[in-house]
């Protein structure tokens, strides 16, 4: 007897059936809302956008070398000035060719980890990084996303109250010395670049006190363009003495270690900052941050 139409096309289909996954048919019978993201329970989850999802990449054979490097110089407790082995004990020690090993060290060298003195006697000797790598990144990141001075003012905003009140816990006498000294220099050179300079060396120093080291490096990463200055942000000289007694109501809280105090006191400052700004150099706001702002 020959199958009618109807049993072939069930025959087929449960072969495809059988063929298909059990999770990839359940996805196909699921509602569209579902498959992006929302479930019987609730609303649509937002999907990332594809840019933002990081992709895993194996790394490379010479960033692992670095790495490894890396390691050695803090198992072995070189410092500064120290010189690493020749390139034929680092070649056998590491297993990797001379074109790896090479590209190894300059990357190295390009994040400040050490230095490659050329001629006889040279070779790679160990540096300590400081936070102008971290800017260079930094600023190319904001580059990049299109990001305005506006994002970096008030990522000041937000966080410079909290170091103020990380501070007045943890300052000590040798800091408190240093900030004294800064509104000296701010008084002293009150018509000259010397109360910019001392200016930044006060927020700097309490980003430091905050005893959080991370705030540090961000601060220093920055420093560059923190106040707006090198964007055109100006600080006339009639508001000089307003911008000296609000670093005195700060350092007052700071050596009171009073933390509530010390929070509302930088609060109010670099508030008062942006309103300024806001007020007299919204276009300075509004300009992106670029490579050549980092000074």
């Amino acid at each position: 007897m020959t199958p009618s139409r109807t049993s072939k096309r069930g025959a087929a289909t449960s072969r495809r059936r059988a063929a298909t996954p059990a999770s990839a048919r359940a996805a196909a019978k699921a509602p569209t809302s579902a498959r992006n993201g929302a479930s019987a329970d609730g609303p649509a989850r937002s999907v990332l956008p594809v840019r933002s999802q990081p992709r895993a990449r194996p790394q490379k054979t010479a960033m692992l070398v670095a790495q490894r490097i890396v390691a050695d110089i803090e198992r072995l407790n070189l410092s500064v000035g120290d010189r690493l082995p020749p390139e034929r004990a680092m070649l056998e020690e590491y297993g990797v060719g001379r074109g790896t090993l090479r590209e190894s060290l300059r990357f190295l060298e390009l994040q400040g980890v050490l230095s490659i003195k050329a001629g006889p006697g040279g070779g790679p000797v160990v540096e300590r990084p400081d936070a102008s790598n971290l800017a260079t990144t930094l600023v190319l990141l904001l580059q990049f996303s299109h990001g305005e001075y506006r994002t970096i003012a008030e990522a000041r905003d937000a966080l410079e109250p909290l170091m103020a009140g990380m501070a007045a816990e943890r300052i000590d006498d040798d800091a408190l010395a240093e900030l004294r000294r800064t509104l000296e220099a701010m008084e002293e050179g009150l018509e000259s670049r010397a109360f910019l300079e001392a200016n930044k060396r006060f927020h700097d120093i309490i980003a430091w006190a905050s005893g959080n080291e991370l705030f540090g490096l961000i601060f220093d990463a920055l420093l560059g363009i923190m106040d707006g200055t090198a964007l055109g942000i100006d600080y006339p000289r009639h508001r000089r003495p307003a911008i000296i007694k609000a670093h005195r109501e700060v350092l007052e809280a700071l050596e009171a270690h009073d933390r509530a105090r010390a929070e509302d006191a930088m609060r109010n400052h670099i508030g008062e900052y942006l309103n300024y700004a806001r007020r007299k150099f919204p276009e300075v706001l509004r300009q992106p941050v670029t490579w050549e702002s980092l000074i």
